[in-house]
């Protein structure tokens, strides 16, 4: 029978407040990117996506960094709800890391003149979303609740691998990608930090905010098929 999971990622209490505060900040970190900050010295204002490119790629990583968790937490525990959780975030890492992806091409056009460089940070980034592109395939191809959570763990504790990967690429080999944060701390002038991190702290709490709403719909539907279950057996008994 199907476990039921507890409502641990069930918080329907925090969503209106956190919505408003999720909204306020994505606000804030609009008004500072095109108002507040400077435009950068060579390519202007292009360069304004930068903060919400690397928004993006920080909410991608946080979120398949929940996915490894999860997977951990259920291969040791067997509890559906770290499959929920982990699933959920996979859902999400792939939306961010698509929004990177793009945003990161606009930003190349006008930079390097193409929208696609096979440089080490691109080309690790595109497998990392092929990652988990794939482990979202692996489980819509699983239909046995268990067996999908099992493989889809492992899928996920292996596949952050290439999350450390990303972040040092650009450091391990020959890029013509920027760094943000070098040797010697931040490489964006003081007048850029506040749009900086608000947009990270803006796209950190929209990834909470869509957790939450994700892991509650995924809950629902486990509470369903629960039902559904109890029904048959009621019925065949």
């Amino acid at each position: 029978m199907t476990q039921r999971p507890p409502a641990l990622w069930s918080s329907r209490r925090l969503q209106p407040g956190l919505t408003a505060v999720a909204l306020l900040l994505i606000l804030l970190a609009l008004w500072a990117a095109f108002i507040l900050a400077p435009p950068e010295k060579t390519l202007g204002d292009v360069q304004r996506i930068f903060y919400f490119h690397v928004a993006c790629a920080w909410a991608a990583f946080l979120s398949f960094f929940v996915v490894f968790v999860g997977g951990l937490a259920y291969l040791r525990s067997h509890d559906l709800k770290w499959d929920v959780l982990a699933f959920s975030s996979a859902e999400i890492g792939v939306v961010f890391t698509s929004l990177a992806l793009l945003t990161g091409s606009i930003w190349a056009k006008h930079a390097w003149g193409a929208w696609w460089e096979w440089e080490p940070r691109l080309a690790t980034t595109l497998l990392l979303w092929l990652i988990y592109v794939s482990y979202l395939l692996l489980r819509s191809s699983l239909p046995e609740r268990s067996r999908r959570a099992a493989f889809s763990a492992v899928f996920g504790v292996v596949g952050f691998v290439d999350v450390p990967v990303v972040f040092m690429s650009i450091r391990w080999w020959r890029s013509i990608h920027p760094a943000v944060v070098s040797g010697k701390g931040m490489d964006i002038v003081a007048s850029m930090w506040p749009a900086f991190f608000l947009a990270l702290a803006a796209f950190s709490l929209l990834y909470v905010l869509l957790m939450l709403l994700r892991t509650s719909m995924e809950q629902a539907k486990l509470e369903l098929e629960l039902l559904k279950r109890r029904h048959w057996f009621s019925v065949e008994g």
